[in-house]
């Protein structure tokens, strides 16, 4: 993993870096793999329905198989690559059967390397195994909620999560906030960690990338008018002279909670996130 730093030779460049992994491979995309893509621009039947979306490049979406469904055929790594759409990188896996799927790569997967997704695989990077079958302490990601489901939690570039005990049924899994919550020993996970850890390392650089990216600029509240935002008004620069943080409906910013008082899943979580200071 390198992490490539421009030179100032303008304001733009100044300072901006890319992430380039050096398990990538030079290669296209698999065409059975992609699929259109859609794009709204955070619009609602014409309407802005999300703000700060719009103008992104063009990108086709690949096919990931978050399930890894097909249990005890062995699979060969064809390549490693980017996925415009995520930012973990992405593996194409070639099945014994002749199938080719493209899966969620993990930290330390190379081309050439061989996985398995079994009920009892091996305790080996990429291997995907029931949590039960797993040693606790294992650094796990791509993580099942729900039987069958494929991996709802844990799937964005270096992130983990801890297996920390097995208990009548069901595992206690430690994810990357704290939360400590349970889950059934037959759901699967895979070994290690995402891919792309240093992703966050990347230093946009200049306004012209995150357009590509779709995102449209943002402006303060607090250098509006009155009618515009809750924080808006005042001569010169102003605090929001509010008690606390508020979105343009009025609505608490910060600190809320939002989560549903009888939310079906409070059963499941074991130990709360912890605040971030």
């Amino acid at each position: 993993m390198a992490i490539k730093v421009y030179k100032r030779n303008n304001a733009g460049r100044r300072n901006m870096s890319i992430v380039k992994p050096d398990q990538l491979t030079d290669k296209r995309p698999e065409k059975s793999l992609l699929a259109k893509m859609h794009y709204q621009a955070g619009r609602s039947n014409g309407k802005i329905s999300v703000r700060h979306k719009g103008g992104a490049n063009k990108r086709r979406y690949r096919l990931v198989d978050f399930k890894q469904d097909k249990l005890d055929i062995p699979g060969n790594i064809q390549s490693i690559e980017k996925d415009p759409n995520r930012s973990g990188l992405i593996a194409l896996i070639a099945y014994r059967d002749g199938e080719k799927r493209y899966i969620l790569a993990s930290e330390g997967m190379r081309q050439g390397d061989e996985i398995i997704t079994s009920e009892n695989a091996p305790v080996k990077k990429g291997n995907r195994s029931q949590l039960k079958n797993i040693p606790v302490g294992t650094l796990i990601s791509n993580v099942e909620l729900f039987p069958g489901r494929g991996g709802q939690a844990v799937r964005s570039a270096g992130s983990s999560a801890i297996l920390t005990a097995l208990d009548q049924g069901n595992a206690h899994v430690k994810m990357a906030s704290g939360e400590v919550r349970m889950i059934k020993e037959t759901c699967f996970a895979t070994i290690g960690q995402v891919s792309n850890f240093e992703h966050n390392a990347e230093n946009i650089g200049k306004a012209g990338r995150n357009r590509h990216r779709g995102v449209r600029p943002g402006v303060r509240g607090t250098v509006m008018n009155p009618v515009d935002h809750p924080h808006g008004g005042g001569e010169g620069r102003q605090g929001i002279g509010l008690k606390h943080p508020k979105t343009p409906w009025g609505k608490p910013a910060l600190g809320k909670k939002t989560r549903k008082k009888k939310r079906y899943s409070n059963k499941f979580i074991v130990s709360r996130r912890t605040k971030k200071k």
